[in-house]
């Protein structure tokens, strides 16, 4: 007998009439406006205007989403394309099924598209938006537990999830509730985010790429856990493999970008309100300016280019010599 464990659903979806209410999409709306709402912070915390992310997100989303289809589809073709198996059901999103790999690499096209219309550099973008992403993983986990799906192995710890279901193959008993496990590490690579920007000023990209390599790292170990069906190469399961290649990647471009552009951008959108007339992205090595004019220099640039004032008590030039005859 379990005397600790956590019951699954015994519904994943409600009927409010005949329009259907699915747990698994409310965790994915409400990760997104989360994400927006955070993000969105962040963006004005750097110098952008509000609703600059929200008006990215419009593009980015839509593309998330497409691409976490495809790529559960694609890795697992056989649930729709092969015998028995009905390939309309590819586009039921709603019943579960969207790979993260896809949804950030398609959202970043997204995004991308989106930025270029506002004009603005994707990279800080994308550090601005990154821990909220990660929070909406976490929310988003939950809409697992709601479809009773990606658990892991058998156990009876006292946080151990019990899945009732039958369907689908699932044999009813506790198991590891992966989604509970990936939801808390997205939350700490959130934090950890967010505290390493502070800290170190991170910019050009890099708080993205810090987000991408800590949650490989737990997805990485999570997903050794699950024993949902899986594609295997060398044993290991193939999202396994794709954490640990995307993991090499952003590692690499947080120490190559640290070297080629140190800092972080002065600028992140140059229509803001405050943003200096003429002001780029980027500050010029690298670092960050303040915006300011040069006291000692800044009234002479204003004068004119390569115009020297004289010295206190020389006369002028002009005083001293009588101008030249046309």
């Amino acid at each position: 007998m379990e005397l600790a464990y956590i019951p699954s659903p015994s519904h994943g979806v409600l009927y409010l009439g005949p329009i259907p209410l699915r747990g698994y999409a409310f965790c994915i709306i409400i990760g997104v406006f989360v994400a927006v709402w955070l993000g969105n912070k962040r963006w004005i915390a750097r110098g952008g205007q509000s609703g600059t992310v929200a008006d990215i997100a419009v593009w980015a989303v839509p593309f998330g989403l497409v691409g976490g289809r495809l790529y559960h589809v694609i890795t697992d073709y056989e649930l729709y394309f092969s015998k028995g198996r009905d390939w309309v059901d590819a586009f039921k999103v709603w019943e579960g099924g969207l790979g993260i790999w896809g949804a950030i690499a398609l959202g970043a096209l997204g995004a991308w598209i989106g930025a270029r219309r506002r004009g603005v550099p994707m990279p800080a973008y994308a550090d601005a938006v990154a821990p909220g992403i990660a929070i909406a993983q976490a929310i988003g986990r939950w809409g697992n537990w709601f479809n009773q799906e990606l658990y892991g192995r058998e156990t009876h710890v006292p946080w151990a999830l019990h899945i009732t279901s039958a369907e689908g193959g699932r044999v009813p008993g506790y198991y590891h509730p992966t989604f509970l496990y990936e939801s808390l590490w997205c939350v700490g690579v959130a934090a950890l985010v967010i505290w390493a920007d502070r800290r170190f000023k991170l910019g050009h990209g890099r708080a993205f790429a810090l987000y991408v390599a800590a949650y490989c790292v737990g997805r990485g170990w999570i997903e050794y856990m699950r024993v949902d069906d899986a594609h295997h190469i060398l044993g290991l399961r193939l999202n396994d493999w794709t954490a640990l290649v995307v993991f090499l990647l952003a590692v690499v471009y947080i120490v190559v970008s640290s070297k080629k552009r140190p800092g972080r951008e002065a600028v992140v959108e140059p229509d803001a309100p405050g943003t200096p007339a003429g002001a780029g992205t980027e500050a010029e090595g690298g670092e960050e300016a303040d915006g300011g004019t040069d006291s000692e220099g800044g009234t002479e640039a204003v004068a004119g280019v390569g115009e020297k004032t004289p010295r206190s008590g020389e006369p002028r030039k002009d005083e001293t010599e009588p101008a030249e005859k046309s």
